[in-house]
């Protein structure tokens, strides 16, 4: 999940989430009946609901619920399919003439710098900070099952989107939610529904606090810190971010098409250079991970325990079910919904079974998940993850630094290329409305590293998960359109009637 994410607050939970970057109402200034009504706002949405023994946030049940039931309906597509996933990926099937902005690499590349950053990392050292070891293989297991989700709502996100007359287009959960319903005769209700998503999406996805992270770590790492160098890092922020909007999503594209792939390769080199160097533990570290998900010590009080922190950690840093994914995914040049889902669905594989496993094994194999800070408690979030890797690449902090300020920019700029086609929905696409939205975008940015944004980002972040509510009930409701779709676009495949493109591998990345 995005670095901004991380440092949610959740007031009536925080505990339970294992986050506390941020204080309570009480704390943060907002006090009386303002501050109690963001409280209980919060508490309500992330309200804990039996299971299996134990507690858990009644929304994580909410998206896990169609990861399961999807993967059954689609026939285990996350396995079965694969192989012809990887093969549109790489251009094999792509069509030249199609509609479209962008490649469908370059529209897996920006759905991934929404979504994989800093969160997903610190995601995994929370999980097994909390849960154990085990919970890294139930992370696993539900961004394996995310898949099937992921492919659902991105292939209604293409099937759906709007063709404008210039050539570009408009996607997401409020035009599937419309157009889908209306066609068959739910117009009232596909209305209710695309504009309750689209006024829930808005004001999530506003990235304050990606600038305040990123700002954070900087200034951890150098020393740095005031005012002055808080408002000239938003200010720079803002203006970068601006440049690289105003050119639409075929920059945004250009941009993250060459900054994800960058990210991951940092990332996973030195996660590989460590497991490398200690590959002789590495079994032992699998099988500690198997033993204490399936069979821990603690007994079945321990599976639950893993079980749980595995879905909550999974589920937000997969986002499958909040729908924004979908918008990116939406411009991707294709006359084949189908096949975007299936480029889609290498989402959730790569930024949460692949991050999470290779983040897993660090943590255990230099037993980071065992040590303690300066104050004497047990390493937690982020912290663990930086102690895993310094253990091994001295000066990681400012390697980890540099990462966050990639992570925070790429989840920026994609972030705002959502929120537009957002603002678009509700307030028009004509060059004077989409103009203001950039603006008051960037210029939002600007003050993201002064700010003290705990209370703003806990109902902002409330909002957000709220976005799966309409998005989840749409792919129920579309569950068996899309089951015969995906039938017919493999009988296609099969049979040849789908050609593979002569040169598949220059333009899968153009």
């Amino acid at each position: 999940m995005a670095g901004a994410r991380i440092a949610t607050a959740l007031t009536a939970s925080a505990a339970a989430w294992g986050l506390t970057a941020f204080p309570a109402a009480a704390q943060d200034g907002v006090g009386g009946a303002v501050g109690r009504a963001i409280d209980a706002f919060n508490g309500a949405v992330f309200y804990q609901v039996p299971f299996l023994g134990s507690q858990i946030e009644w929304i994580i049940i909410w998206m896990f619920l169609p990861m399961l039931f999807l993967t059954v309906w689609f026939g285990f597509i996350n396995v079965r399919a694969f192989p012809l996933a990887l093969n549109i990926l790489r251009g094999r099937y792509r069509d030249d003439t199609a509609p479209g902005e962008v490649t469908q690499f370059q529209a897996l590349s920006t759905a991934l710098s929404g979504t994989v950053g800093l969160g997903n990392i610190a995601g995994v050292a929370i999980a097994i900070g909390l849960g154990g070891p085990g919970a890294a293989f139930w992370m696993i297991v539900i961004g394996f099952l995310a898949m099937s989700l992921k492919f659902a709502e991105c292939t209604l996100g293409v099937k759906y989107r709007k063709e404008n007359p210039d050539g570009t287009v408009s996607g997401g959960p409020m035009y599937y939610l419309t157009r889908g319903l209306a066609a068959r005769g739910w117009v009232r209700a596909g209305a209710i529904l695309g504009w309750l998503y689209a006024l829930l999406a808005l004001p999530s996805l506003l990235q304050i606090a990606q600038v305040n992270q990123a700002y954070s770590q900087i200034s951890l790492v150098t020393g740095i810190e005031g005012r002055a160098s808080q408002w000239l890092f938003g200010i720079v922020a803002g203006v970068l971010v601006g440049i690289v909007i105003l050119g639409g999503i075929r920059t945004i594209a250009r941009v993250t098409v060459r900054l994800v792939p960058l990210m991951a390769a940092i990332y996973v080199a030195a996660a590989l250079f460590i497991i490398g160097a200690n590959v002789s533990a590495v079994p032992d570290a699998v099988g500690l991970i198997l033993r204490e998900a399936l069979a821990p010590e603690a007994g079945i009080g321990g599976v639950i325990g893993a079980l749980v922190w595995g879905m909550r950690r999974a589920v937000y840093s997969t986002e499958a079910g909040l729908g924004s994914a979908t918008i990116a995914h939406a411009a991707a040049r294709t006359r084949e919904p189908v096949s975007e889902g299936l480029v889609a669905l290498l989402e959730p594989f790569i930024d949460t079974v692949v991050i999470c496993t290779m983040t897993a094994l660090v943590i255990i194999i230099t037993g980071a998940y065992q040590m303690q800070g300066p104050d004497g408690q047990m390493l937690n979030d982020i912290q663990m993850t930086s102690a895993a890797f310094n253990s091994v690449i001295g000066g990681f902090d400012v390697v980890l630094a540099v990462a966050v300020l990639l992570f925070a920019f790429s989840t920026i700029i994609s972030w705002g290329y959502y929120s537009g086609k957002v603002w678009g929905f509700i307030f028009g696409e004509s060059r004077r409305s989409m103009a203001i939205y950039k603006l008051v975008y960037c210029v939002a940015l600007m003050p993201g590293a002064v700010l003290s944004v705990g209370q703003v980002l806990s109902i902002m972040d409330s909002i957000f998960f709220l976005m799966a509510i309409p998005n989840v009930i749409a792919v129920y409701l579309f569950a068996g359109e899309l089951k015969r779709d995906l039938k017919d676009y493999r009988a296609r495949i099969r049979s040849g009637a789908i050609r593979r493109a002569e040169q598949p591998l220059p333009s899968a990345a153009e």
